[in-house]
């Protein structure tokens, strides 16, 4: 199994606590793809951005139907988040 240095949430601190905390806020906890990207705070903002533009702003598909394209996509490449 593959391993990549995370900065835990004890650890995190400017705007690597931020990303943390707007991450909690929005999903109640913190996902592992969250912490993998800690080392990069840039490229984890500029994803987390892109989900919730992709996954939360009104679009042609509702909350369910891209809630279930995500599970379908995450099962398809193996990734059980």
């Amino acid at each position: 199994m593959a391993y990549i240095s995370q900065i835990g949430e004890s650890e995190a601190s400017g705007l690597l606590q931020q990303a943390y905390e707007l991450a909690r806020d929005r999903s109640g906890g913190l996902a592992n793809i969250i912490r993998i990207m800690s080392h990069d705070v840039d490229t984890l903002n500029a994803s987390m951005q892109f989900y919730v533009k992709l996954m939360k702003s009104p679009n042609a598909l509702s909350s369910q139907q891209k809630e279930m394209l995500a599970t379908v996509v995450s099962g398809a490449n193996d990734c059980y988040y």
